[in-house]
């Protein structure tokens, strides 16, 4: 093990925690602090750093939590500074405790116990498993509490009970060192009672299982409800309640429970459970009734007729009472049920019918790298912000990066197939685009310069085709440009059917371009920025989409050159939150259909003949994006080092051998997953999965050197067939099938309009920020830059925008890195619970009050 960190390595990719303790020493240090390390830095003229820097440095002090030492620390990272030019300016400013911040830790943890949920009676194992510089020791904790007899790196309860259930935590210590491992959550399900028979549990691996399903209630005003639902599997699956198709707030535990009920929360409820490999799973749906407050005498009520001329419905509980209405009355769903026979039936009848989609399917569409035009960033985070937030409401999602017009043409395709009657479909395409006669056109990757329609999708052509499919509600959400493409001189001509589910939320208007901010960070395009946080609320959709321009219209970096333009011939208070009720004929084909873009190899334990055992993972960042890590689970003893590889990847996804194998997820373009891959492995990042023409071959190289070997590398290989991972099934990179997909349009057709909000630019603007001077050389001559000035104060943090861009896209990260802190800390959920985070401050608590 090396006494320091990699040399090499840049500096903004040093973990935070390692930047934070830095940063405080550096700042509280008079001597050896940062001021020191500047005069240091500034004298070694590689690096450029000036007294001018230094005093922007100082600045910082005057901002909340503002650290001299991390503006310097960035300063030195953007021009190529690296962990080991820190270490020698650290050695020379004479700072140890700053220096040791830099070496890597004595003792490391690379296996984590994971939750579970497993049936009570059955075997419980958790394992830990750490590496030290000397033997390491094991002790396992539940919630603040040792285990007795639990001093092994695997901690069995044979068999286990309901009384284990709970949080558990290993201590390993190595030497006077030590370190925890992560909480680990066991669930014990009690199903004797709540399952049906002839279901086995014997495997907590590989897929979930359902166990538990939730029960109908008949409730009265006040009283508690109580839904129960219950799954087994490894890691613990996450739950979200849902209510008539819309996510119950804070509804994310196995039990549902509101203590006193009222009418409006009646209705129909059902669970999706979900593991952290993208698996789901759904509940039955069952009903919830909620009637008046219970009545005082169990006998029977009589309706009577009220001076404020309400009259309630009467209810006799008695049998072969005849039941007779002649006039209007009001009565709750209890009170139809109480009736029974015949007269239910009649009122059942006369409820109006909710709304509901026999299936919801979404294709999105974001293309960044043009071959021809300029690159384009927000497309990515747009994606997969809505790609998380969609699932939510249960949209069946493929979400795809830059393809080609025949890989689009065939994704298309693929999502036609999806549709039938019924269907709620939507589509979303972020990237280059334009409009011409009333049509609008998206971009493919490798589309010429300049284009025209023959190499562009329409997206009106490919309405027709959803209309054709007898769909019950067509979304379309472009957030691309509007502007007339002077190149293109065909006549549109797609003849659309008078249909009324038709929405189009365009990001712009007519004529007039759509943008992004340019910032340091991840950052969405102004019109996912709005979209996203009134995606889900349960309201007609068209409803959203006015509040979302309501939204833009207060952003006063874009006021006055983007507003959103809603489209609609919508009769139907259709949602996106709808429920979804199956048509049994074709519900399971296109099921599995769907599934093909989302299965992910199993992850797998490999045997090397030299004792090594190597795990290899797999996980999704887009349906085709496939992330690869490898990690040592077990490392013979006489072997000093030893680390597992992957290479000789398939030509047709053009891997950069320089971006394989990273040691941190960011390192190899893994932004928006990072947060949720496991840590300690080394990263490789497969984009371009529809490439992929034979199954995907690789090797994993295990490399390891022995002390007796005088450190020789001694190298062993495994050749690995994971078949075609994800949208790699569906083999979009085919010959086009131009018949499917129409090319061109030669007649306006589009439904109702809509007024636009406000009036876009009349003339097309590039806004870049410049830093990004470097890539203006790619811009054509004829385009316009215009600076952006600050935003009034208030409105999004003041100065947080700087500059804006056209067709879409400005940069969306700093290119130089920076020590920012972690992006894509977004909507993929971790298996840590808000109770673990709660119990790990109780827990190191205690063990302090324990050692005093």
């Amino acid at each position: 093990m090396s006494d320091f960190l990699d040399r090499s390595a840049k500096i903004h990719l040093l973990k935070e925690p390692v930047v934070k303790r830095l940063c405080e020493l550096l700042d509280r240090s008079s001597s050896k602090g940062w001021r020191r390390l500047g005069e240091i830095v500034i004298s070694d003229r590689r690096f450029k750093v000036s007294s001018d820097d230094m005093e922007m440095c100082s600045l910082t002090v005057l901002k909340l939590e503002g650290s001299p030492s991390r503006m310097l620390l960035r300063l030195m990272g953007d021009r190529g500074c690296t962990v080991g030019h820190l270490t020698d300016y650290l050695h020379a400013l004479g700072n140890a405790e700053a220096l040791h911040c830099l070496k890597p830790s004595a003792l490391q943890v690379l296996i984590q116990p994971q939750s579970v949920a497993l049936v009570s009676g059955h075997n419980l194992r958790l394992s830990c498993h750490a590496v030290g510089k000397s033997p390491v020791q094991y002790q396992w904790f539940k919630t603040k509490e040792e285990v007795p007899n639990s001093s092994c790196p695997d901690l069995v309860i044979s068999p286990v009970q309901q009384k284990d259930a709970g949080f558990y935590i290993c201590r390993v210590n190595c030497g006077d060192s030590f370190e925890f491992s992560q909480w680990a959550q066991v669930d014990v399900l009690n199903v004797a009672m709540s399952y049906a028979p002839g279901h086995s549990y014997q495997s907590l691996e590989g897929r979930m299982k359902l166990v538990i399903q939730p029960q109908p209630q008949r409730l009265y005003v006040g009283d508690a409800l109580q839904l129960e639902c219950g799954a087994v599997g490894r890691p613990i699956p996450r739950y979200q309640w849902h209510r008539n198709g819309a996510p119950v707030p804070n509804g994310t535990k196995r039990k549902l429970t509101v203590p006193h009920v009222m009418q409006d929360h009646g209705g129909r409820y059902r669970c999706e459970i979900s593991s952290s490999s993208s698996e789901r799973l759904w509940t039955n749906e069952v009903d919830v009734a909620v009637g008046k407050p219970r009545p005082q005498s169990a006998a029977a009520r009589a309706v009577v007729s009220a001076s404020d001329d309400r009259v309630l419905c009467s209810r006799l509980k008695a049998p072969g009472v005849a039941v007779q209405i002649s006039e209007a009355v009001e009565c709750s769903e209890v009170d139809v049920y109480a009736i029974g026979g015949a007269s239910s039936e009649l009122f059942l009848n006369s409820i109006p019918e909710k709304l509901y989609a026999t299936d919801k399917v979404a294709l999105l569409i974001g293309n960044l790298s043009y071959q021809n035009h300029p690159q384009l960033k927000a497309p990515m985070v747009d994606v997969y912000d809505l790609t998380n937030l969609l699932r939510q409401l249960n949209f069946k999602v493929v979400s795809l990066l830059d393809l080609t017009e025949s890989e689009m043409r065939n994704a298309v395709d693929e999502f036609l197939l999806l549709l039938h009657k019924g269907v709620y479909g939507l589509l979303y395409y972020a990237g280059h685009g334009y409009e011409n006669y009333g049509n609008s056109f998206m971009v493919p990757v490798d589309a010429p310069n300049p284009y025209r329609s023959a190499n562009c999708l329409c997206v009106q052509s490919i309405l027709k085709l959803m209309q054709e499919k007898e769909t019950g509600l067509n979304v379309f959400l472009l957030d691309m440009c509007r502007k007339r493409n002077i190149h293109d001189d065909s006549t549109p001509n797609v003849v659309l059917r008078v249909t009324a589910n038709i929405v189009f939320g365009y990001a712009t208007c007519q004529d007039a371009e759509a943008f992004e901010l340019s910032s340091s960070g991840f950052t969405n395009g102004v019109f996912v920025k709005f979209l996203k946080k009134r995606l889900l609320d349960d309201e007609k959709i068209t409803v959203v989409l006015d509040r979302v321009a309501e939204d833009m219209g207060q952003f006063n970096a874009t006021k006055g050159k983007q507003a959103l333009e809603i489209r609609s011939s919508l009769s139907e208070r259709r949602a996106l939150t709808d429920a979804i009720m199956p048509s049994d004929n074709v519900a399971h084909a296109h099921s599995r259909q769907w599934a093909k873009a989302h299965e992910l190899p199993e992850t797998m334990c490999l045997n090397f003949d030299c004792g090594a055992r190597i795990k290899l993972g797999f996980a999704a960042e887009f349906s085709n994006v496939l992330v690869i890590y490898t990690y040592i689970i077990k490392k013979p003893e006489e072997m000093s080092f030893c680390q597992a590889h992957v290479t000789d990847f398939s030509q047709d996804l053009d891997v950069d051998p320089k971006e394989m194998n990273r040691e941190t997820p960011e390192e190899t373009g893994i932004y928006l997953l990072s947060s949720s891959l496991p840590q300690h492995c080394l990263y490789t990042r497969l984009s371009s999965l529809q490439k992929l023409k034979e199954e995907l071959v690789f090797t994993v190289c295990l490399q390891g050197t022995f002390a007796a070997m005088a450190d020789d590398p001694v190298h062993w290989t495994k050749s690995i067939n994971i078949g075609k991972p994800l949208i790699a099934r569906l083999d979009l990179h085919r010959a086009m099938r131009r018949n499917s997909c129409l090319q061109t349009c030669l007649m306006p057709h589009s439904p109702s309009h809509s007024p636009c909000h406000s009036p876009g630019p009349d003339h097309c603007h590039l806004l870049y920020g410049s830093h990004y001077a470097q890539d203006h050389s790619r811009l054509s001559p004829q385009h316009h830059y215009l600076e952006v000035g600050d935003s009034a104060p208030g409105a999004m943090g003041g100065s947080f925008y700087e500059n804006l861009s056209q067709c879409r896209y400005d940069p969306m990260y700093d290119s130089g890195g920076g020590l920012s802190s972690s992006p894509g800390r977004l909507s993929i959920p971790i298996e840590a619970s808000d109770d673990i985070t709660e119990l790990q401050t109780v827990f190191i608590n205690s063990l302090h009050l324990q050692q005093q």
